[in-house]
């Protein structure tokens, strides 16, 4: 597909809890936001685009150079202001695939947020994501560490039959570790935000049951690991020594 038909969004508000001001905390003399737009660009697949409801956040951004597009307050996800963003940037509707990368995803690399294209390939998927192999021992029984359980359709894909806090898949072999950074084409991400959360996406708070639930293909990119998502200052501390390169 065309850079000129991918949209890269990334949605930032402040009203994060743990760590308050999350996406303006500085890393390495640069607000974190900033950061994830780098990594965003590095991908090389088309505009990258900050979907903010704060001032702040973007006019961080765009003293840095890159783009911002206000949206309003009080969207229940990162999924509906990703879509009013859309339709602001795009009225004509010239964008046939929209990236969302979180804004606390400092140390993603640009090759993973270019990987997740890679299913969109086949005309049945509607959403792609990443996962990553889970190799420590601790995560497989983390309710925190989401859990995608698929059909292998490559040794680098699978077809996503559930996303879980569980431990999950049981048995040998392989487990995933979900990582939320979505690839949606335009007409899938107009239906998923039209509909109303689901039974099990309530239960386990996993936003993308939703899809599943209603029928919606999700196939998901095998990638080597999983970047450091910012919620906590410990997070926070070591997205600052990773950044520096120095030893964690």
């Amino acid at each position: 597909m065309a850079d000129n038909d991918t949209l890269i969004l990334i949605p930032a508000r402040l009203a994060a809890t743990r760590l308050p001001e999350k996406p303006l905390l500085d890393i390495g003399g640069l607000p974190m936001i900033v950061h994830v737009l780098h990594r965003a660009m590095e991908a090389r697949i088309g505009r990258v685009v900050v979907a903010t409801d704060a001032p702040a956040i973007m006019a961080a951004v765009t003293s840095h150079g890159g783009e911002a597009v206000m949206t309003r307050v009080g969207h229940p996800s990162g999924s509906d202001r990703i879509f009013e963003a859309l339709q602001t940037l795009d009225p004509a509707g010239r964008i046939e695939t929209v990236i969302n990368v979180q804004g606390d995803l400092p140390t993603i690399a640009g090759k993973d947020i270019r990987s997740v294209l890679a299913p969109l390939s086949d005309p049945e998927v509607d959403i792609a994501t990443l996962a990553a192999v889970i190799t420590r021992d601790e995560e497989h029984s983390n309710p925190n560490v989401v859990k995608v359980v698929g059909s292998p359709l490559s040794s680098s894909r699978l077809r996503a039959l559930y996303f879980t806090r569980a431990t999950a898949p049981y048995g040998e072999g392989p487990r995933y570790h979900h990582i939320g950074l979505y690839a949606y084409r335009r007409a899938a991400l107009a239906r998923f935000i039209t509909l109303p959360p689901s039974a099990l996406e309530t239960r386990e708070k996993l936003e993308q049951l939703r899809a599943l639930e209603a029928g919606m293909r999700i196939d998901v990119t095998i990638v080597d690991t999983v970047p450091l998502g910012v919620d906590t200052p410990h997070d926070l501390e070591t997205a600052r020594q990773m950044l520096a390169g120095r030893p964690l």
